[in-house]
């Protein structure tokens, strides 16, 4: 069994993905959160000590949110500059490196089958920007169910304004997310 086979049969039918660029939200799935445990044991079992700490970031860490059916994991790492030693690490996992990604204080991986996405990976050091704003909004989500009602209705809007646009998809929950981060750091 190749490492494609060992994403795919981790996540099993939890995730079954997304084209490139593509948006569709689906009903949460209880099964999410053991989907992720999956991966994060196999991710934590084959990275050892490189990986200091593994979240489940996403709306799929949200219970009762609706998401694109793709798992979002975070894991930190003890320097930027591990993604050299970590990269074929990766790879080996069935993951696929993006070095130009967009998004500073992140090293991204996709792993899936082709152009069908099923995790997006990000390692990232645990003092970045990166690691403390995701997990905030993960938890305020999680903790405040007026602000998840909410982010759930912007999310239905915008998917059905960009249904093929993921980038812009993303831009446009922006605003959201900046007050939310901004109401926790006022907390």
């Amino acid at each position: 069994m190749g490492a494609r086979d060992d994403v795919n049969s981790t996540l099993g039918a939890a995730f079954p993905g997304l084209r490139r660029g593509q948006v569709r939200l689906v009903p949460y799935d209880p099964e999410w959160p053991a989907a992720y445990e999956r991966e994060a044991a196999r991710l934590q079992r084959e990275l050892g000590e490189w990986a200091l700490a593994i979240a489940h970031i996403g709306s799929t860490a949200v219970p009762g949110l609706p998401a694109k059916p793709l798992l979002d994991i975070m894991v930190a790492i003890p320097r930027w500059a591990d993604v050299a030693e970590l990269e074929p690490r990766m790879t080996a996992l069935g993951y696929v490196f993006h070095p130009r990604d967009t998004i500073p204080d992140r090293h991204f991986f996709i792993a899936g089958d082709g152009d069908l996405r099923r995790i997006n990976l990000s390692l990232v050091e645990p003092d970045s920007a990166y690691w403390r704003n995701h997990l905030a909004f993960r938890d305020a989500l999680r903790t405040q169910p007026e602000t998840a009602a909410n982010y759930a209705r912007l999310k239905k809007e915008l998917a059905a304004i960009f249904p093929d646009d993921r980038l812009a998809y993303t831009e446009a929950k922006g605003a959201f997310v900046a007050r939310v981060l901004a109401a926790c750091a006022r907390a």
